[in-house]
C-alpha cells in the first residue's frame, strides 16, 4: 500500500495563500486542517486531510 502524500507546512501555506502566524492563528481557533507533528518536530499535512477540509470549508461558505 502506498504511503499518503505528505506536504510540508510551507506547501500548506503556499496553497492557501495564507502567512505561517495567520494560519497559526486560524488553527488556534481550531479551523485549520489536520496536521501531524513529526518525531523531530516538523509539521506535515496528509493530502487527504487538506483535501477534506477545503469541502469543508466550501460546504460551510455555500
Amino acid at each position: 500500500m502506498a504511503r499518503p502524500k505528505m506536504l510540508k507546512l510551507p506547501e500548506v501555506l503556499a496553497e492557501l495563500d495564507m502567512s505561517r502566524a495567520a494560519f497559526y492563528r486560524m488553527r488556534a481557533r481550531g479551523k485549520g486542517p489536520k496536521l501531524i507533528k513529526l518525531p523531530n518536530n516538523q509539521l506535515r499535512c496528509r493530502r487527504s486531510d487538506l483535501d477534506a477540509w477545503w469541502e469543508q470549508v466550501e460546504q460551510t461558505a455555500a
